[in-house]
């Protein structure tokens, strides 16, 4: 997967190989993930021509921030500061206004811009949710009826550390949308109604108790549904803090098994202070988290492959850093100087766009909405030609 490695012993560094069977290797490597690396990485770089579809036009719209331009089939929406505005090919107009509840600002570090507005959509495009992220309080609006159908809040407790947990799921009449009703549970509710599908007993533990059986001790971060629902990454952490990105089994949960949420299936084995990482799906198994390694001031720049139904690292690769998607079995990454397309086969960049840094993403399609225009470019079908 274009990154080879030899594991060894930090306390035996620096000493001769040894050589031990296949099955041996497999166990202490995904047991024993580095600590920290000798040695710099090699990135593969084998760019081809991407082709595609370019299309520019003029759009006097201005989005919060990065995290509010979302797809609706055919166009887009943005939240700006006069409200939701449909954006088409050829012209724009304000839907209405969506408030949340006023919450403190929290000023971590040198992060002052929490908590700041998210938007998400449903993919028929009938739905949308304006949220909090790094805060406390979302809402869902259904754009058809233009009327609120569902309020959440998350708790206070440490949200300032995370994006606001929600996804949408099916479309039409399995329409369903998963959040966050508090700092360590999630919930799934089927639209428009609101119904909760996910009734159940979470107490927390008493003083002095054991834990009960279906207790989280984990703050839940963005969520990441697998391109058919069948795997839902959360992005949380656990005291002290620890980065934890879990898969739950999705058809589990709504096929009856009541906390299959509490009981993920754990990813990478748990980053020291890092998380809130880009996240995206190779295919409907294989996600892709960003950041090498499991100690913040010793990774490196890339991606780890993971098995959702299994937690095994399958493989990793040196370089993508940026907001990332997948599609078609590629990875794309808005990197600082523009839209890298990254084999997961190869372990290698095949392509890159100057300048383009998209902020979203719907079946190929890429949208940057900056100084008054509006650019996408659609990706061609099928890898990149050599």
């Amino acid at each position: 997967m274009g990154t080879h490695y030899d594991l060894v012993c930090a306390e035996c560094t620096p000493a001769a190989l040894v050589e031990v069977c296949e099955a041996c290797a497999d166990r202490a490597d995904q047991k024993s993930f580095p600590s920290g690396w000798h040695g710099e990485p090699e990135i593969l770089v084998r760019d081809r021509k991407l082709g595609g579809t370019w299309s520019t036009r003029p759009c006097p719209v201005r989005p919060l921030n990065d995290g509010c331009l979302a797809p609706v089939p055919g166009h887009w929406l943005a939240l700006t500061a006069e409200g939701l505005m449909r954006i088409t090919d050829d012209d724009q107009w304000l839907v209405g206004p969506v408030e949340l509840p006023e919450e403190n600002p929290v000023d971590i570090r040198d992060i002052p811009d929490r908590p700041r507005r998210g938007l998400h959509t449903s993919r028929d495009g009938r739905f949308a949710a304006v949220v909090s992220d790094y805060g406390q309080f979302a809402t869902v609006v259904d754009l058809d009826e233009w009327a609120t159908v569902l309020d959440l809040d998350r708790d206070w407790n440490d949200n300032e550390f995370t994006r606001f947990p929600l996804a949408f799921l099916g479309e039409g009449e399995t329409a369903k949308v998963v959040a966050g009703t508090d700092w360590n549970r999630l919930d799934v509710f089927a639209l428009p109604s609101g119904e909760l599908l996910t009734d159940r007993e979470t107490a927390a533990p008493q003083k002095g108790e054991p834990e009960p059986e279906h207790y989280l001790d984990y703050f839940q971060g963005a969520l990441h549904p697998s391109p058919t629902e069948r795997w839902l990454v959360t992005d949380g952490w656990v005291w002290h803090p620890i980065g934890a990105p879990e898969a739950v089994d999705l058809v589990a949960w709504l096929g009856g098994d009541r906390h299959a949420a509490e009981h993920g299936r754990s990813l990478t084995l748990g980053r020291e202070h890092v998380w809130d990482q880009p996240i995206a799906w190779v295919d409907d198994h294989t996600v892709a988290i960003q950041k090498m390694g499991i100690a913040d001031d010793r990774m490196l720049d890339g991606v780890e492959l993971y098995d959702a139904g299994t937690g095994r690292r399958t493989g990793m690769f040196a370089g993508p850093a940026g907001r990332m998607w997948g599609h078609g079995g590629l990875l794309y990454v808005a990197a600082e100087a523009g839209l890298e397309v990254w084999d997961p086969a190869e372990g290698a960049r095949i392509g890159f766009l100057e300048g383009f840094t998209p902020t979203a993403h719907r079946d190929g399609t890429f949208a940057e909405l900056r100084n008054d225009q509006l650019r996408t470019w659609t990706a061609d079908s099928g890898t990149p030609a050599a």
